[in-house]
């Protein structure tokens, strides 16, 4: 018996749905290429809200982070969800990712001005931001047209896709060209805000939804992590070359090296801990739930980066913020995430562990360790390094007892399996 061979052109082919418990799926080449403009946007987004921060101009800061991680990650979850279930790298879902990642990156440009506009207070500047959700979007309606013509199963839902898609834009460029007051903005914003996520909800209802894959999301969601980590290894490079431009090299420059590094690292091992993938295999109607979840994962993580770049302004002397601020701004961002990360975990297994809450203290703790041991006149360095000591708390634990507990609340999640 001979085994087919692949094919090896990218002509059209058809969009159909893909086997949800197709073996060795994988996040694809062009799925990673996509994922570099997202790199893009958390950077710009990040030196923007280090630059309100250092300031002092927290409120603007918050909100203009919180308006612009919303946007970035929610054109990568829609590309992303989309992809899992009729991703067939052909011609024409080639060329409708690089139209994706054109919208990206000119979302990104439109960045400095909204965070610009919250912060003077006048009104909102999303026009550049939108634009770019414009150019993303046409792809992504041309896509999901594409599949309702190919996969008559899955008609419905693709269409209903298309047309609330289509809605929801349509109510974005209709909100830039009102200029209306601030508060009246966000109002505007946080329904269309609602609307956005409400779109699957209703669409994943038709014709028992999209055949995404559990691994393959899972994975998608574990890569964009780690590209946000990437934030908080390029923050410590900057709080370093900062010490260093200062000081020379010194025992501040090396504790903020090893802070950073290992502060990166320990969130990366933290994360990898839940286990995202058999849970979502067993129980498909769990991913709203943990999809929308990372947005209070992506978020933080970037925002954790962005701390780190405050902290150099402050080494500079740039900086109109004093160096406990300063590492605040590192430190609310990591009890944001760890807090998420817990909850997340226990509503996706939907059990509670008692030993979590032990773990979850000791790493409360660990942060606000950091926090008194810089206003008692430590160095930021120190403050760091001491940081890290909050997802090593969780680490120890689960390594020691938590794994234990983890595979017992794993058999009952799974059923017995």
């Amino acid at each position: 018996m001979t085994t087919p061979q692949p094919v090896l052109h990218h002509r059209a082919r058809r969009m159909i749905g893909r086997d949800p418990d197709e073996s060795h799926r994988s996040a694809t080449p062009l799925e990673l290429l996509y994922d570099l403009t997202l790199v893009v946007a958390f950077s710009q987004a990040g030196t923007q809200m280090a630059h309100l921060l250092e300031l002092g101009h927290f409120g603007a800061a918050v909100a203009s982070f919180a308006f612009s991680l919303f946007a970035i990650c929610w054109a990568w979850i829609n590309y992303s969800w989309l992809a899992s279930a009729f991703g067939n790298d052909g011609v024409f879902f080639r060329l409708a990712t690089m139209v994706q990642m054109v919208g990206v990156l000119v979302l990104a440009l439109g960045l400095p001005p909204l965070f610009h506009s919250i912060d003077q207070g006048h009104h909102v500047d999303n026009s550049v931001v939108v634009a770019g959700y414009v150019v993303m979007r046409l792809s992504t309606i041309a896509l999901w047209l594409r599949a309702a013509h190919h996969d008559r199963a899955r008609r419905r839902a693709a269409l209903t896709y298309a047309l609330l898609v289509a809605l929801a834009q349509a109510g974005w460029v209709a909100q830039i060209f009102v200029h209306p007051p601030l508060r009246v903005t966000v109002a505007i914003v946080v329904v269309l805000a609602i609307f956005e996520l409400s779109v699957p909800v209703i669409a994943e209802r038709r014709d028992g939804g999209t055949p995404w894959h559990a691994h393959h999301i899972a994975e998608r969601y574990g890569l964009l992590v780690i590209i946000t980590l990437g934030e908080v290894i390029l923050g410590t490079i900057m709080t370093i070359s900062a010490v260093i431009e200062a000081q020379g090299w010194s025992l501040e420059a090396g504790l903020i090296a090893f802070g950073g590094t290992a502060l990166a690292f320990g969130i990366w091992w933290v994360y990898f801990m839940m286990p995202s993938a058999e849970v979502l295999a067993r129980h498909r109607e769990r991913g709203f739930l943990w999809g929308y979840g990372h947005l209070l994962i992506f978020g933080p993580l970037a925002a954790t980066g962005a701390g780190l770049h405050v902290a150099a302004t402050v080494i500079e002397g740039h900086a109109h913020i004093d160096e406990t601020t300063a590492l605040i701004t590192i430190v609310v961002p990591v009890a944001i995430f760890t807090t998420a990360l817990f909850a997340l975990y226990s509503l996706l297994l939907r059990q509670f562990d008692p030993f979590h809450l032990l773990l979850f203290v000791g790493a409360m703790l660990a942060l606000a360790a950091s926090v008194i041991a810089v206003a008692a006149g430590a160095t930021i360095g120190t403050g760091i390094a001491i940081t890290v000591c909050s997802p090593l708390v969780v680490i120890v634990g689960y390594e020691t007892l938590g794994h234990r507990h983890q595979a017992v609340a794993l058999e009952r999640a799974l059923g017995g399996r």
